[in-house]
C-alpha cells in the first residue's frame, strides 16, 4: 500500500480541535501519513457488516451509449440487495462482476482491438464511474467494479480495469488485469507492455495487486480468471488485502467446480475473505430476445478459513449473494493463530527458485496491438505449450512422444 498525504488519507478521518484522540504526524499501522488533526479509523474497531455480490442481467454493449442499460438494471438489483440484505446488519460492500457493464462484445465477436477501443472501451475515471458513483453515495457503500477502459497511455489498446468506489463516489483504486482469459480476451495487461508499465509505476507490489486501505477493511480485487493463478491472489495478500474481490468467470469453470475451489484455496491460502459474484442472465446483444446463461450461477461468498458464508447457485436471472464480513474476527485469527496463518511461515528465497526462468512472454504487445482468436491460438498458445515441453516442465501426450522419437 502507498503512503498518502493526509488530505488524499482514507485511512484516518479528520476530528475536532478540541477532541483528546490527536496524534502528530507519522506512519500509522495503515502505513499512510497524516496530520495532527486525523484520528486514526484503523486504529478503532470495525463493525461487522454485510457485504453483496450482485449477478444481474447484462446485455452485450454494441457502443459505449448501450452501457446506460446495464447501469440502470444495476441500480435496480442493488437496491433490492441493500435493502433486503440490510434486515442483518448495515450493507457496506456491493461487489459487481465483471462484464456487468460492457458485456462481453469483443470476446464473442472477436473484434479487432482497435475498433472495440474506440467503440465501447470506456474511460475511468468517467461518465460511467460517476453514475456508479452516485448510487455509492445513494446507499452509503463502497463498490468495486470493472470495465474495459480506453489505456489513457496508448491511442490504440484497451485495457480490463478493475476499480473501488468510495461512500463519497470517488475512485479510489484502480487495479489493471494481470492476465486476461487467453484463449478469448485481447485486453492488455501490464505484462504485456512491461517495458513501460514499469518505467511509469515501477516494479512492486502496488503496481501490479493494489490494495486501498478503507473504515471496512484493506480491499483488493482479483479480476475473474486472475483467481485461477494463486500467485495473484497472494500478491494481494502480501501487499495486505483482508477482503479479496473476485470478480466472475465463465462456463466450463462453474460447472466442473473449477470456480469454487479456487476461491475457497484463495481464501484459505491466504486468510482473506473472498467475495466471488457471477454474472446473471446474459443477452448478446441489447436488442436480444434470448438470453444464455453463460457463467451457470455460483456466486458466494468465503470466510477466511475457507467456509463458505454465502452462495446462490442459479444464474439464469438477476439475483445476489449475501453475508457478513468481520474484519476484527479475521485479524484476531491471523494474529493468534499458531499455524493456519500460514504466510507468516513462508520460506520466500525457497519461492524465488521457482519462478527463475520466463514462461509467458513480456512486451507481448508493447509495439503493436493484440491480435485475433485464431492467430493468437497458433501464434502464442501452441508456442506456450511447446515451450512447456521444451523445458522439460511437461510430458506431451502418448502420440507426440511416439513422433518424436521419446
Amino acid at each position: 500500500m502507498q503512503i498518502i498525504s493526509p488530505s488524499d488519507c482514507l485511512g484516518w478521518r479528520p476530528v475536532r480541535a478540541t477532541s483528546a484522540s490527536l496524534y502528530k504526524p507519522n506512519h500509522c499501522a495503515c502505513r499512510k501519513i497524516h496530520n495532527s488533526q486525523c484520528e486514526c479509523i484503523c486504529m478503532a474497531r470495525i463493525e461487522q457488516y454485510m457485504a453483496v455480490g450482485l449477478s444481474p442481467t447484462v446485455w452485450g454493449a454494441e457502443e459505449r451509449s448501450d452501457i446506460q442499460k446495464n447501469l440502470d438494471h444495476i441500480h435496480e438489483t442493488l437496491s433490492a440487495a441493500t435493502w433486503l440484505s440490510s434486515v442483518d446488519l448495515p450493507v457496506k460492500l456491493a461487489v459487481i462482476p465483471e462484464g456487468a457493464l460492457q458485456g462481453f462484445t469483443d470476446e464473442v465477436h472477436d473484434m479487432k482491438h482497435t475498433e472495440y477501443r474506440e467503440e465501447i472501451a470506456i474511460d475511468i475515471p468517467g461518465e460511467e464511474t460517476d453514475v456508479l458513483g452516485e448510487y455509492a453515495k445513494e446507499f452509503d457503500i463502497y463498490i468495486v467494479a470493472s470495465a474495459k477502459e480506453k489505456a489513457p497511455e496508448y491511442e490504440d489498446k484497451f485495457v480490463n480495469t478493475a476499480f473501488v468506489i468510495d461512500p463519497d463516489g470517488e475512485v479510489i483504486l484502480k487495479h489493471r488485469k494481470n492476465t486476461p482469459l487467453l484463449p478469448v480476451e485481447r485486453s492488455v495487461a501490464p505484462h504485456d507492455v512491461w517495458d513501460d508499465w514499469v518505467d511509469e509505476h515501477g516494479a512492486d507490489l502496488d503496481s501490479f495487486f493494489p490494495v486501498v486501505d478503507t473504515d471496512i477493511g484493506r480491499i483488493g480485487i482479483s479480476l475473474a480468471i486472475e483467481g485461477a493463478y494463486p500467485e495473484y491472489v497472494r500478491g494481494l495478500a502480501m501487499n495486505g488485502a483482508e477482503v479479496v474481490c473476485r470478480i466472475a468467470c465463465p462456463e466450463p469453470l462453474v460447472a466442473n467446480e473449477a470456480w469454487e475451489i479456487q476461491n475457497k484455496a484463495r481464501a484459505l491460502d491466504n486468510n482473506t475473505y473472498v467475495v466471488a459474484p457471477n454474472l446473471g442472465t446474459y443477452y448478446l446483444t441489447p436488442d436480444s430476445e434470448t438470453p444464455v446463461d453463460t457463467f451457470g450461477g455460483g456466486s458466494m461468498i468465503i470466510n477466511y478459513k475457507g467456509k463458505t458464508i454465502s452462495d446462490h447457485d442459479y444464474g439464469g436471472g438477476s439475483s445476489y449473494c449475501a453475508g457478513v464480513i468481520d474484519i476484527e474476527g479475521l485479524r484476531e485469527f491471523r494474529y493468534r493463530s499458531p499455524l493456519m496463518n500460514w504466510m507468516k511461515d513462508l520460506r520466500t528465497e525457497l519461492c524465488q527458485v521457482i519462478y527463475d526462468r520466463e514462461l509467458y512472454p513480456k512486451n507481448l504487445w508493447l509495439d503493436e496491438t493484440p491480435v485475433q482468436h485464431d492467430e493468437y491460438a497458433e501464434e502464442v498458445t501452441e508456442e506456450r505449450i511447446e515451450d512447456m515441453v521444451e523445458k522439460d516442465i511437461w510430458v506431451p501426450p502418448y502420440w507426440e512422444r511416439e513422433d518424436a522419437g521419446r
